[in-house]
């Protein structure tokens, strides 16, 4: 099998913190973006990592060699925003015939198990995983008869369906994949001016295609500030991790807390993950995201998103107040 990940994308969603880098390597519970979903695919037999990169590639690769020094990675640029498919279609010289493909786009982290490919696929050419959701207007959505995938919906008006598609796709045939994705962009079927996929899949089904679209267990929005500390939450559930120092604190679980990391006279928690070579002092922190080579002093911080390097500095204060007394003091 071979992956292609598509990570070009400005990440306007999640700006200022993908000002400087890519939106793959936004931290969230300890690790990037990218590294929960790396270690997610681990669990298939991988020949061949495909990254889609644009200006912010040698990042991803620098990241790569770092973390994952042991797997065959390729890096082609798309160098035209010309939507999801025109991006999956640069990895064609890459896949030859009798590859699977497994096409993994990395603005969620997604829960399930890979392993059960082989048997799910038996009767199908591929599975377009989905999830079921409340907001179905949001999204493109899978239409299902007898088990298969009939049509599909881009944010619907009417509860069509509610399977919501999330950006995970698994292919039996990975060449005759990619030559639809040709053929429909040879055939200029634009959305906005834009290739996507779900044109690409309604050709192969109207050609005879069958795919399936199992359920993940959770999908982990990561695109946006507020969706990324929900995604910190939620992976951080069950895990409390103090690798840094400690001193004079009490920790509220959960938290992960990086080797490198020193906390002073703080209360840290629930749901925060602080990175190495932080310092936080004196300050009061709760359901946040603290990056890499802060400073952060005499604050009060609740559901906060910190970029790397950031001095962030209160001013303690002292106060003479009698009985009986209200004080309201806005942050």
């Amino acid at each position: 099998m071979k992956i292609v990940l598509p990570v070009a994308g400005k990440g306007t969603r999640l700006r200022p913190h993908t000002h400087t880098k890519a939106k793959s390597l936004v931290h969230v519970a300890g690790k990037t973006v990218l590294e929960h979903i790396i270690e997610r695919l681990m669990v298939v037999d991988v020949e061949e990592f495909i990254f889609i990169t644009d200006e912010n590639g040698q990042q991803v690769e620098d990241f790569m060699q770092r973390k994952f020094p042991d797997l065959k990675c390729s890096y082609l640029v798309q160098k035209e925003r010309l939507g999801p498919a025109h991006a999956v279609a640069l990895a064609a010289p890459q896949v030859k015939a009798g590859d699977n493909l497994l096409v993994v786009f990395n603005d969620t982290i997604f829960v399930t198990d890979l392993g059960k490919i082989p048997q799910l696929c038996e009767d199908a050419d591929g599975l377009i995983y989905s999830k079921e959701v409340e907001d179905y207007q949001r999204f493109g959505v899978n239409v299902m008869r007898d088990g298969y995938i009939v049509d599909m919906v881009e944010k619907p008006d009417t509860p069509i369906s509610r399977l919501a598609q999330v950006g995970l796709y698994y292919l039996k045939d990975g060449a005759g994949f990619l030559r639809s994705i040709e053929q429909t962009i040879e055939a200029g079927e634009k959305v906005k001016g834009e290739y996507y996929l779900p044109s690409v899949f309604m050709r192969m089904i109207g050609e005879g295609a069958k795919f399936k679209a199992p359920e993940i267990d959770a999908w982990l929005d990561c695109g946006k500030p507020e969706t990324l500390l929900e995604t910190n939450r939620f992976l951080l559930k069950g895990r409390h991790h103090i690798h840094g120092e400690v001193i004079d604190c009490v920790m509220i679980e959960p938290v992960h807390i990086e080797r490198g990391a020193i906390i002073k006279n703080s209360i840290i928690g629930p749901n925060v993950s602080v990175a190495a070579g932080t310092r936080i002092e004196n300050s009061v922190i709760r359901n946040s995201i603290i990056n890499a080579e802060n400073h952060v002093s005499n604050l009060i911080l609740d559901h906060s998103l910190l970029g790397d390097s950031v001095t962030l500095v209160g001013s303690p204060r002292r106060m003479n107040i009698g009985d009986h007394s209200l004080i309201e003091m806005d942050q």
